[in-house]
């Protein structure tokens, strides 16, 4: 391979290291990272920090001053082209003098993807684009599909004993997992966009589904700035079951209680600042769930992690609506009379759902397993 070839593959993964850096704080907007090189020199770095403060090739530049013009800029997504709460990046980049760009992926909004690298072409700066595309569009899942489908990329999340088991038969459950676990569990919250629970899981665990800073195992500034930026919390409670009392209600930060229609009217949720949202029920028993992911995508939801009971997972899966599973396996075993991980109530092998297994690593004393479903046409 090139030197040149080489040295553009080492700078966009730096690019990329960069873009991380903002996972817990840019939503709705994307992770992106940029590096500028004059020289074989680097001589500025940037990524976007959280929405409405400035992106990653405008932070870079700041840094760079001078030494950006005649610069080479690595930026993990296309510049900008179009003026939201901030300038366009690829005006900032024309005018700062940098005379090439190597970009990772292309914006996946249809309506304005390829306008930012066509501008900087007409400026007569020197475009790449696609290396790394796949790290840069893993990064930002969530975003990439909210803009070319209108649905956010769905994580499940499970916690297990070898046996396949979810809690005892009288619904006790804590702990399965151990503290490594959970502090992985929390910090998927933070990265997620909203999370989702049904109302068997939360009368039987009474989860307040809350980022908690003290548990996220991150360095003080960074499980601050997580913790600042709390996920929207959805509860799936088609029949209104969950009390008022609930401590899912009693935490700070927005709720939004999704029903069936039939049941709009069966509890004031006033009095504790919830959103009630009626939706239409599914095959008579859940609210319509790609319905609901419809409408959190258009909140900007990018990422949506559900932490369900069995029931609702398995609706989630049957429904084709989860783009990865991420279980968490302990070393123990329950028992033929625990609950089991999930209600799918298939008859035969031909039924069987067939997972890609993409990842498998030790946290802690336990196991996480993730996998994608295996997609048949």
């Amino acid at each position: 391979m090139p030197d040149q070839a080489i040295n553009d593959r080492s700078m966009m993964a730096r690019a990329l290291q960069l873009a991380e850096r903002g996972l817990y704080t840019t939503d709705p907007n994307p992770r992106v990272g940029c590096v500028l090189v004059r020289g074989g020199q680097v001589v500025g770095e940037g990524w976007h920090v959280r929405a409405g403060e400035g992106h990653a090739e405008v932070n870079a530049l700041t840094q760079a001053g001078g030494a950006a013009r005649g610069a080479t800029a690595y930026v993990t997504l296309e510049p900008c082209s179009h003026t939201g709460r901030t300038a366009p990046c690829a005006d900032a980049l024309l005018a700062a003098g940098v005379i090439r760009v190597v970009a990772a992926m292309q914006d996946p909004n249809p309506l304005v993807g390829g306008r930012g690298l066509a501008r900087l072409r007409a400026g007569g700066i020197e475009v790449e684009c696609g290396l790394l595309e796949a790290q840069a569009a893993a990064l930002n899942a969530g975003f990439v599909k909210r803009m070319q489908t209108g649905l956010p990329f769905v994580r499940l999340k499970l916690a297990m004993s070898m046996d396949g088991r979810t809690a005892m038969a009288s619904g006790e459950s804590q702990w399965i997992t151990g503290p490594e676990a959970r502090a992985d569990v929390q910090r998927l919250r933070a990265r997620s966009s909203a999370v989702v629970s049904g109302a068997d899981a939360v009368l039987l665990d009474d989860s307040a589904l809350t980022v908690r800073r003290d548990q996220l195992g991150l360095p003080e500034a960074q499980a601050a700035a997580a913790a600042a930026c709390q996920p929207l919390r959805v509860l799936i409670d088609g029949r209104l079951r969950v009390p008022l009392t609930s401590r899912l209600f009693q935490q700070s930060g927005p709720v939004l209680v999704a029903c069936r229609l039939d049941g709009a009217a069966a509890l004031d949720y006033s009095g504790v600042g919830v959103e009630l949202l009626a939706l239409p029920s599914a095959a008579g028993e859940y609210v319509d769930l790609e319905a609901l992911l419809r409408l959190l995508a258009a909140r900007d939801c990018n990422e949506v992690l559900v932490e369900s009971g069995a029931s609702l997972a398995g609706a989630f899966l049957q429904a084709g609506l989860v783009d990865e599973l991420i279980v968490y396996m302990a070393p123990r075993l329950l028992g033929s009379l625990a609950r089991p991980l999930l209600e799918l109530p298939f008859d035969s092998m031909a039924e069987a759902m067939q997972l890609d297994v993409t990842d498998m690593r030790v946290v802690g004393r336990d196991w996480r397993i993730t996998a994608r479903p295996v997609l048949s046409f």
